[in-house]
C-alpha cells in the first residue's frame, strides 16, 4: 500500500449491509448500457443481473452452461432492459478467446462475479494453473484485458471484481502461486486468488485511469449460494450453517443473495461512485485498511492494495495469459 492509498478519504454511501441490489438502483436509468456479468446464472450473480436489467441495462450473462441462465433470460425479457446468455468458461482460455472474438462494440461494465471456493484437492487446468487462481483471477484477467479497447470505447467503463474477506489471510505467493512446491491448502489457495482480485483492481486504477476505466473490488459478505458446493457436510456444520437434517440454515449475520449483490451493483452502475477506482468495498462502503489482517474479520489488507505487488501481479498475469 502506498502513501496515496493510505491518506485518501474513504468513500461513504447512504447504503448499508442489508440494502438490496434493487434498492441501490432505485431511480437510476441504465438504458443503453451494456454490462457483462460472469457467473450470472446463480446466487449473487443472478441478483446482480436482475437489478441491472430492471434498471434498463443490456446484460450479458457469461456462464459455463448458457442453458442454466435460460429461465433468467426469459424472466427478464419484459423488463426495462434485457439479458442474454453467452458461453464462458474462465478456466479454459480457448473459451475466453471465443467469447472475446464474438463480442462487438463498447462495454460499459464487467462484473467479474464467477468464482470457485475451497476446492478440496489441488486441480490444474490445461495451462497448469491451480483451479481457484485460474477461475477467480487469471481467467478474469484474460477476459478484462481482452476487452480493454471495448471498455475504453465506453468512455466511462467500470470493472467490478468480486473478492472475499478470505484475502485477509493469504498474500499472493509469487514464488509458488500454483502450489507446485508447498503443500496445497484449499483455504490458502482461495484466499490467494481473492488477494489477486483486489490487486487486479489496483492495477486497473494505476494503468487505465486515463482511458476512463475504473476498477474496484468487492467483498459481498456471507451468503449461502452454490459457492459452497465444494464444502462437505462436516465443514458446513462446523460453520454452523447446516443442521442435523442436512438443511442449510443461514446465521443471523448472513445476507440474502439480493443483499449480497448490492455492493457489486453499486460499483457497476450507481452514479454515487462515478470515477472511484482502486478501492475495496464491503457492505456498500469503502472498507478500512486493517493492520494485522490475519486476525481481522473485516476490512482490506495492506498486501492487497500494494501498488508494487499489483504491478508484479499484472506482469505475471500477462506472461501467464498468452495473446
Amino acid at each position: 500500500m502506498d502513501e496515496t492509498t493510505s491518506t485518501r478519504p474513504r468513500v461513504v454511501t447512504p447504503f448499508g449491509p442489508r440494502t438490496t441490489a434493487a434498492e441501490i438502483l432505485d431511480g437510476v436509468d441504465l438504458t443503453g448500457r451494456r454490462i457483462i456479468v460472469t457467473g450470472g446464472a446463480s446466487g449473487i450473480g443472478t441478483e446482480t443481473v436482475r437489478a441491472l436489467a430492471h434498471a434498463g441495462a443490456e446484460v450479458t450473462v457469461a456462464v459455463r452452461r448458457p442453458d442454466a441462465a435460460a429461465d433468467l433470460v426469459e424472466e427478464l425479457a419484459g423488463t426495462a432492459g434485457s439479458a442474454r446468455a453467452a458461453q464462458l468458461d474462465l478456466a479454459d482460455l480457448s473459451s475466453v478467446a471465443a467469447f472475446l472474438a464474438g463480442w462487438q462494440g463498447p462495454v460499459d461494465a464487467v462484473v467479474a462475479n464467477a468464482g470457485i471456493m475451497a476446492v478440496a484437492n489441488r486441480q490444474l487446468n490445461a495451462q497448469g494453473w491451480e483451479s481457484q487462481l485460474a477461475t477467480n483471477h487469471l481467467g478474469h484477467f484474460a477476459l478484462v484485458t481482452g476487452l480493454r479497447d471495448n471498455l475504453s470505447a465506453s468512455g466511462s467503463a467500470r470493472v467490478v471484481l468480486v473478492s472475499s474477506g478470505a484475502h485477509l489471510r493469504a498474500p499472493f505467493d509469487f514464488a509458488d502461486p500454483h502450489f507446485a512446491q508447498r503443500p496445497y491448502d484449499r483455504w490458502s489457495a482461495y484466499g490467494q486468488s481473492k488477494t489477486a482480485t483486489v490487486l487486479f483492481a489496483t492495477g486497473i486504477a494505476n494503468r487505465w485511469a486515463d482511458e476512463g476505466i475504473t476498477g474496484n473490488a468487492v467483498n459481498p459478505g456471507y451468503i449461502l449460494t452454490n459457492l459452497q458446493r465444494h464444502l462437505d457436510d462436516e465443514t458446513m456444520r462446523a460453520f454452523g450453517v447446516l443442521d442435523e437434517a442436512g438443511n442449510r440454515v443461514p446465521l443471523d449475520y448472513y445476507k440474502t443473495p439480493a443483499q449480497g449483490a448490492s455492493t457489486s451493483v453499486l460499483l457497476a452502475a450507481s452514479p454515487l461512485v462515478e470515477g472511484v477506482t482502486g478501492r475495496y468495498f464491503e457492505d456498500n462502503q469503502e472498507a478500512e485498511v486493517v493492520s494485522g489482517p490475519q486476525e481481522a474479520e473485516a476490512g482490506v489488507a495492506p498486501h492487497a492494495l500494494d501498488s508494487a505487488a499489483a504491478e508484479r501481479l499484472w506482469t505475471y498475469s500477462e506472461q501467464a495469459v498468452p495473446r
